[in-house]
C-alpha cells in the first residue's frame, strides 16, 4: 500500500485524473436492469450497440469479445469500455435472407496458432454457395486468408453455420440443407451436416467416412454448437413447423431429417429411426422458439445455472436455461429469461469469470429494428466488476506489483515460471513477449509507456490473463 501511494504521489496531475476516471469506470454500474436467477441477484447492461446483425460470438483469450456481422465484418471489442474495432470486412461476402458472414472459430492454440476460421456465403451467378476460410491475427488485422473448404451448398435461408474446436483439436463445423431437405441424407455432399476438420483444412484419417469430411448427417439447419468440458458435443437444431431441437452429436450418427421431425415418436418414423441409426434430440420446441447459438455453462458465478446449456432464440426472443443431469445426457428442467426484453437473440458466449454475453438481431430481416437495436448485452451478478471476478476465479491471475514502475520487475505465482507470456497494450497490439523467468519474474521493457497493459501466460490447454498499469 505505501508503494502504491509513493507511486501514485510521482503522477503527473493528468494520469492522476486519468487513473482515478479508470478506478471510478470499474466500479461503477452502468446497468440497464437487474434480475434474479434463484438467490443470484444479475445485471444487464448493454456494452456495445450500433452494429448490424451480429452472429457469431466469441470470447477470445485476449479478454476481447470477437463477434461477426452478417453483412461481412470481423469486430474485436472491449467488453469493459465497449471500445470496438472492425478488424477484417469481407467484400466477396453474399448477404440475401439467411445468408451473409457466420460462423468463426480461433484456433485453441492461438498464441502460437493466430488463426481465425470464418464460413460465410458467396454467390456463384447464379447459385449461393458457402466456404470455410482461415485468416491469421497479426496483432491489428486479420490477414492472408487460406481457402479450406469451398462450393458447399447454400442458399438465401438453411446455411448453418457455427465452428467449434473439439478437445481432439479437430474443427467441426455444422451445415444447413440449403433448403433442400433431401441434401441432408446424401452422403456425398457437405449440406445438411456436422463436419470435422483438421485445423489445415484436410480430412481426419479417422472420420468415419474414409475421404470425406462427413462426421454426422441428417440435420435440418443447425445454428448452434458447443463441447462441454467432458468432450460432449451439443448442437441446436431449427424445426421446421415443429421440434426445434437440442441433439448430442455423435460420430456416424443420423439425425433424421427430413424424413424424422423431432422424436421417432410416429409409425413411419420409427421404421426409419430402426433401420439408420437415427439419434433422436434430447429435447424438442413445438412451437418453434428458432433456437440459436448455445454455451455451456460450468462456473459458479450463477450458481443456479451450473451445468446448464444457455440458448439464444430468435422467433420467441427469449433466453434459456437448460439444466442437464449429471451424465449431460438429459435436459431435466427448462427456464425462460427476458422474454422478449430485447427482441432476438443470435447468440450467447460465456467468460471465464462466468458472465453471460448476448447478441442481439432485430435488423436481421426478421425483427422489427430500431436505432440501436442490434447490440451486445451483459449479465453479471451483482456488485462484481469483470476484472476483481477475474482475478479471484478459478483462473485468476494475480499480478502484483500493480501499479509497476518501469524498468522494475512485474511477478506472478510461481506455478507459471517457465511458462510462455505476452504483453498487450491498449490498441490490442503485442509489445512484449518470451518466458517467465524460474523466480517467475518478468522485467519490463523500459520502453513501455505509461498506462493499462493486458499480461497473458499460456498453459498447453489455456491462457490466464490479468490488466495490469505501469506508472
Amino acid at each position: 500500500m505505501n508503494f502504491l501511494k509513493r507511486s501514485i504521489a510521482r503522477l503527473p496531475f493528468s494520469l492522476m485524473i486519468l487513473l482515478l476516471l479508470i478506478f471510478v469506470a470499474g466500479c461503477s454500474k452502468s446497468s440497464n436492469s437487474q434480475i434474479n436467477i434463484g438467490a443470484t441477484n444479475i445485471d444487464t447492461t448493454t456494452v456495445l450497440q450500433n452494429i448490424a446483425t451480429p452472429w457469431e460470438l466469441i470470447w477470445g483469450p485476449d479478454n476481447q469479445l470477437w463477434f461477426t456481422e452478417r453483412e461481412g465484418r470481423v469486430n474485436r471489442a472491449d467488453p469493459e469500455n465497449g471500445y470496438n474495432t472492425v478488424i477484417l470486412t469481407i467484400a466477396e461476402v453474399y448477404q440475401k435472407g439467411e445468408s451473409g458472414l457466420l460462423g468463426m472459430a480461433l484456433h485453441p492454440e492461438f498464441s502460437s496458432m493466430p488463426f481465425v476460421y470464418l464460413v460465410y456465403t458467396y454467390l456463384d451467378s447464379p447459385m449461393i454457395r458457402e466456404k470455410l476460410v482461415r485468416y491469421t491475427w497479426n496483432g491489428s488485422n486479420l490477414t492472408q486468408p487460406e481457402t479450406l473448404l469451398t462450393d458447399i451448398p447454400a442458399n438465401s435461408y438453411h446455411d448453418g453455420s457455427r465452428l467449434a474446436f473439439g478437445p481432439d483439436g479437430k474443427l467441426y463445423m455444422s451445415t444447413g440443407d440449403a433448403g433442400y431437405p433431401p441434401n441432408s441424407q446424401n452422403l456425398t455432399l457437405l449440406a445438411g451436416k456436422i463436419l470435422r476438420l483438421n485445423d489445415d483444412g484436410s480430412i481426419p484419417a479417422d472420420n468415419p467416412i474414409p475421404g470425406s469430411y462427413v462426421w454426422a448427417f441428417g440435420l435440418r439447419n443447425s445454428q448452434g454448437l458447443v463441447f462441454a468440458p467432458d468432450g460432449t458435443l451439443y448442437g441446436s437444431e431449427h424445426g421446421p413447423s415443429s421440434d426445434d431441437e437440442v441433439n448430442i452429436l455423435e460420430m456416424n450418427r443420423n439425425y433424421g431429417w427430413p424424413e424424422v421431425v423431432g422424436y421417432c415418436d410416429i409409425p413411419p418414423e420409427q421404421i426409419f429411426c430402426g433401420q439408420h441409426n437415427v439419434r433422436e434430440p434430447i429435447y424438442a420446441w413445438t412451437p418453434t422458439l428458432a433456437v440459436a447459438g448455445i454455451d455451456h455453462y460450468h462456473h459458479d458465478a450463477i450458481p443456479e445455472w451450473q451445468n446448464s446449456l444457455i440458448m439464444a432464440s430468435l422467433k420467441a426472443s427469449t433466453l434459456y436455461s437448460l439444466k442437464l443431469d449429471e451424465s449431460g445426457t438429459a435436459i431435466i428442467k427448462v427456464t425462460a429469461y427476458f422474454n422478449n426484453t430485447w427482441g432476438r437473440l443470435r447468440d450467447v458466449c460465456i467468460s471465464p469469470a462466468g458472465d453471460v454475453y448476448l447478441a442481439v438481431s432485430n435488423r436481421d430481416g426478421r425483427g422489427t429494428p430500431k436505432p440501436g437495436d442490434d447490440r451486445i448485452i451483459r449479465l453479471r451478478p451483482s456488485n462484481t466488476t469483470g476484472l476483481s471476478r477475474i482475478e479471484t476465479s478459478k483462473n485468476s491471475l494475480r499480478i502484483y506489483p500493480n501499479p509497476v514502475l518501469a524498468e522494475q520487475m512485474l511477478r506472478v505465482d510461481k506455478t507459471y515460471s517457465g511458462l510462455k507470456f505476452q504483453i498487450i497494450n491498449h490498441k490490442g497490439e503485442m509489445v512484449m513477449n518470451g518466458n517467465i523467468s524460474n523466480s517467475a519474474d518478468i522485467s519490463i521493457d523500459k520502453m513501455l509507456g505509461k498506462g493499462m497493459y493486458l499480461l497473458r501466460i499460456f498453459t498447453s490447454t489455456f491462457a490466464e490473463s490479468g490488466r495490469f498499469i505501469i506508472l
